[in-house]
């Protein structure tokens, strides 16, 4: 049997060290390659999730720019509403005004006549 040199015993354990480095930083590589898996599924997983979320989302502001849209229309024509009911309360106010102005002042003054003929008949009755 041949006796080995000192130069090969310090090869020997240093391999043998090499060997146990090897097997100590191959678990925490196998524990990241493990979640890295995990990240990818995750992410394959969101994937294929947030398509339909996506379009749902896409159909609900599709909804709600038609629901804006007539909303707008809703608006136009209570402005116009508005408009119209602002000129037909100064019409009228024109109207009434009109009205004092011609009708008034004379059917004051029949009526105030009217009045003192009645109460001229009625004392003459009496």
């Amino acid at each position: 049997m041949t006796l080995m040199t000192v130069g090969e015993i310090a090869g020997l354990i240093a391999a043998i060290a090499a060997c146990v480095f090897v097997a100590l930083a191959a678990v925490p590589l196998l524990k990241a390659g493990r979640a890295l898996d995990e990240v990818r599924l995750a992410v394959r997983d969101i994937g294929h999730n947030s398509v339909p979320v996506l379009q749902e989302l896409k159909g609900a502001v599709a909804t709600t720019n038609t629901e804006l849209v007539k909303l707008g229309a809703v608006t136009e024509d209570a402005a116009k509403v508005t408009g119209h009911a602002t000129v037909v309360s100064e019409n009228a106010a024109q109207l009434s005004t009109l009205f004092a102005a011609t009708l008034g002042g004379p059917l004051v003054k029949t009526a105030a006549f009217t009045y003192g003929v009645r109460k001229a008949l009625r004392g003459r009755k009496k």
